[in-house]
């Protein structure tokens, strides 16, 4: 399907110059190695359009012609190099020397990693002799599809992660299992006890682990869905705390709240703000020490935006790594955090639902000072 997209794409370009030139009645006879201003301005207008690079080189791989796109890509002066100077990957000129030799089409998959990393994909085919005349010459369209290569990338990772994070838990309970049924502590009732301990634990993790996949999943295929409910804060607020009620009070932590009375309406979706805010309060109570506090804050932000703040008195997280903190499966490597238990996917999917309701979504924090998030929402009115 690709190769037919770009085929087409090619071919309706060609179209479009022959057109143009039969219009314009524009016979070429110069077989020079560049376009004069008046062959090429109606055409250059035509294929400075499409968001494509559009490069067309002669037979001694010179660049004869480059759309803005190109420009814009590759620099303002590649016109008259060597196609080789520009774009040095092996596979891509080869391509080039095979559609030369053979005057047939090809198409070659290219990864760039100056100025920046890209991918392409382009499509070189020899160009009618319309183009310069009698003189042979190789069109190559190329398509940037480093987004689509980012997402598969993504999706490759994610796989990845998964099956690591699924495979310690089973194998913990396999392990489990065998030493149960054949072990040494088959005829040993406190061995037992402790195994089966260990694999309920496991269990409860896979459990939590395959709930946040499910609900990070189903956030993704709705984010494009704006949320449009009146929400009120202090309820939703208050539900949460309410659920962890016997964890703060196990650590002896308060939760002290403060919100501004007279913005307490906010627009979105309940269950998902509920999913926020349990997964902030959750980490405050995990990363902190006892009789440590949460204090929660909100204020109205310029315009029509309310702003929360939660700030706990916890371990606190790297500078170095606050940029990763909301990748999905992060967590960051302590004594403190392998004590806890935890899926890596909380902040993936606070900052997903943020995104959702066309909020904002900041972490700020100090390793041993704690961490404070900010989350900016739409304000009902």
């Amino acid at each position: 399907m690709q190769e037919f997209l770009f085929f087409l794409s090619g071919f309706i370009l060609c179209l479009i110059y022959f057109n143009i030139k039969q219009k314009n009645k524009i016979i070429p006879t110069n077989t020079s190695s560049t376009f004069s201003d008046n062959t090429l301005a109606s055409e250059q207008k035509v294929l400075d359009q499409i968001p494509d690079q559009i490069i067309i080189i002669n037979r001694e791989k010179n660049i004869i012609f480059a759309n803005k796109s190109s420009l814009e890509r590759f620099g303002r002066n590649i016109e008259q190099n060597h196609i080789a100077e520009v774009i040095r990957r092996p596979e891509f000129l080869e391509g080039i020397d095979n559609v030369l030799q053979n005057n047939i089409s090809t198409i070659v998959k290219t990864e760039i990693k100056k100025p920046t990393f890209q991918v392409y994909e382009s499509y070189i085919f020899p160009s009618p002799q319309f183009f310069l005349g009698k003189e042979q010459s190789v069109f190559i369209l190329m398509r940037d599809l480093t987004d689509i290569f980012k997402i598969q990338q993504l999706k490759s990772d994610f796989v990845a992660n998964v099956s690591h994070e699924l495979r310690t838990p089973l194998q913990t309970i396999k392990l489990g299992l065998e030493t149960i049924s054949s072990g040494h502590a088959k005829n040993d009732e406190k061995e037992k006890n402790n195994f089966l301990s260990l694999m309920h634990k496991e269990s409860i993790r896979m459990e939590h682990l395959i709930k946040d996949l499910l609900t990070l999943s189903k956030i993704e295929q709705q984010e494009h869905i704006k949320p449009s409910s009146k929400i009120n804060l202090q309820e939703v607020l208050d539900y949460v705390q309410k659920f962890y009620q016997e964890q703060l009070k196990k650590k002896n932590i308060t939760v002290q709240v403060n919100l501004d009375q007279n913005n307490l309406n906010i627009v979105g979706d309940k269950d998902k703000l509920i999913e926020v805010f349990a997964n902030l309060i959750s980490n405050s109570i995990k990363y902190s020490d006892p009789d440590k506090n949460i204090y929660i804050n909100s204020t109205q932000k310029s315009g029509d935006r309310v702003e929360i703040k939660i700030k706990d008195e916890g371990i606190g997280i790297p500078q170095e790594l606050l940029p990763r903190i909301s990748e999905r499966f992060f967590r960051v490597d302590s004594e403190k955090t392998r004590k806890v238990n935890g899926t890596g996917l909380g902040l993936a999917i606070v900052k997903h639902i943020i995104k959702q309701h066309r909020g904002e979504f900041a972490i700020q924090s100090s390793e041993g000072m704690g961490t404070e998030i900010k989350i900016s929402l739409p304000k009902y009115s």
